[in-house]
């Protein structure tokens, strides 16, 4: 062999041998709890007409088929399955009918409760701005706690999913929440848990919201807003 072709053959492009093997990753055991951020996919569809703002700003996918989704990239933040990946979608309309669209409230609904440290019963004026967004731009980035389940693909292979999400409501939400990349947990609260934003008050649905400050009805609704 040349010195050139022992060169050639030293290259790291273009003798792959002592690379790294690749790994396969077994999908998170359905049922997991954990912290997540997600991460929308813009898929450049806009209607304005639709809601107070519309579907704005390029965040929707509209499908060959007509339905409209968010596509959503979770990270898991902390725990044994940190920096793991899970991909979903987030319904906005289906030509079906509107269950698929109702499911996707739901979760969003659910989703802002988890960022904003909010209880799903809360009926306070903070807790109903909480579950208001100017725009889908909002939810990317947002950190909550999900639970991943197991779905098959289209090829029938078994991948992660996530379409439930954990509330202030549920006991090791706070525990999860707090986790640290590399499963340090910070110092958790035995009392009821801290809200994220000070300004936050639970108000349970059963109390009586002071005339002073009534509820925002949706009429109301351009001008009231979580501020984040």
């Amino acid at each position: 062999m040349t010195y050139q072709q022992n060169q050639q053959a030293n290259n790291e492009w273009t003798d792959f041998n002592n690379a790294t093997v690749q790994q396969d990753y077994d999908v998170i055991p359905k049922g997991t709890l954990a912290k997540v951020r997600l991460t929308l996919k813009p898929g450049g569809y806009d209607e304005p007409p639709m809601g107070w703002t519309g579907w704005t700003g390029g965040w929707a996918t509209k499908g060959e088929g007509g339905a409209v989704y968010l596509k959503a990239e979770y990270v898991v933040m902390a725990g044994p399955f940190a920096k793991r990946k899970v991909w979903s979608l987030i319904g906005l309309h289906s030509p079906k009918g509107p269950n698929w669209s109702n499911m996707g409230r739901t979760f969003v609904r659910s989703l802002l409760c988890s960022a904003r440290g909010i209880r799903q019963d809360d009926v306070s004026p903070q807790a109903v701005m909480a579950r208001r967004l100017k725009d889908f731009g909002q939810l990317d980035g947002m950190e909550f706690v999900a639970r991943i389940d197991v779905e098959k693909d289209a090829d029938d292979e078994p991948t992660n999913v996530i379409k439930h999400v954990i509330t202030p409501d549920h006991k090791q939400y706070q525990a999860l929440m707090n986790e640290m990349v590399g499963g340090q947990p910070q110092q958790i609260s035995t009392q009821t848990p801290q809200q994220h934003h000070p300004d936050y008050q639970y108000q349970h649905p059963q109390q009586q919201i002071p005339s002073q400050q009534p509820a925002p009805t949706q009429q109301q609704a351009p001008d009231g807003y979580w501020q984040d």
